[in-house]
């Protein structure tokens, strides 16, 4: 992450701790009492990442690295380490491995066909559309669902953006092609969501 603004302050990069705190409680209980110990305590990491994540870029349109290679650290090793061995003994020590390259692989995708899409429209446009640091929450998205729930996340983070500026026209603001919009405050909460009801059993 780069501070491409001189009015950010180092702290306003850091979440609120009132929020952090609350989302974090929030989503423990929620995800301790609906889900499997592990995807319970992967569904809590992820969450707490997302709230400071959504937190800090509501506020400064920007996304810590802190927050997004966590998220893609974190992706990597929950996908190991949820991965249900099946088969001989020689085929399970494998399968972790398996799952982790498989998850580095779909981070690739995800975050390669969002920065080609912000090229594109920085092409076409002539001016930045989509920030680099959503670019590196693509990848975090790609580290923890699997190919055909991606377009979900996406969707859900879309919709709710959606949703905001519509409540911001009602509202009366000034709304425009122009208009500045903080998309990792929507996909932050969209994919640890969409990582929640994935990881619920019988889905």
């Amino acid at each position: 992450m780069t501070l491409g603004d001189d009015t950010i302050a180092p702290g306003d990069l850091r979440p609120n701790v009132a929020i952090l705190i609350g989302g974090g409680l929030a989503i423990a209980v929620v995800s301790a009492l609906t889900l499997p110990a592990s995807a319970a305590l992967a569904s809590i990491v992820l969450g707490v990442l997302m709230v400071a994540g959504a937190d800090v870029d509501a506020r400064t349109y920007l996304l810590p690295d802190e927050v997004t290679y966590g998220a893609v650290v974190c992706g990597i090793a929950a996908a190991a380490a949820l991965t249900q061995g099946f088969g001989s003994s020689f085929e399970t020590s494998f399968q972790p491995w398996l799952a982790a390259g498989d998850a580095v692989l779909r981070a690739a995708c995800v975050a390669g066909f969002l920065a080609l899409l912000r090229w594109v429209y920085a092409h076409i446009r002539e001016r930045e559309g989509i920030g680099l640091g959503d670019v590196k929450l693509a990848a975090a998205v790609g580290a923890w669902l699997p190919f055909d729930t991606v377009p979900l996340c996406f969707g859900v983070a879309a919709g709710g953006a959606l949703v905001a500026v519509l409540v911001a026209h009602l509202r009366g603001d000034d709304v425009d092609r122009t208009m500045k919009l903080p998309f990792g405050a929507f996909l932050c909460p969209a994919l640890w969501l969409t990582f929640y009801v994935s990881s619920l059993p019988g889905w």
